[in-house]
């Protein structure tokens, strides 16, 4: 079980380095954007992203 944890941990760190290392600029206005939002659209993208990993999950297992 932990190291089914540590390779999805990694993998998120890699799928999360894309877009930085891929294209630097549209990674930091992205980022202001995301500073510039109210904290509950921010929880609700969060929320919508667990629940897309989730549902992910789910059917690729």
């Amino acid at each position: 079980m932990w190291q089914e944890l540590a390779v999805a941990l990694s993998l998120v760190l890699v799928i999360e380095g894309i877009l930085p290392f891929a294209s630097p600029e549209r990674w930091r206005l992205l980022a202001y954007r995301m500073a510039d939002m109210d904290s509950r659209s921010v929880r609700i993208a969060g929320l919508i992203s667990m629940v897309s990993g989730l549902i992910l999950l789910s059917v690729f297992r």
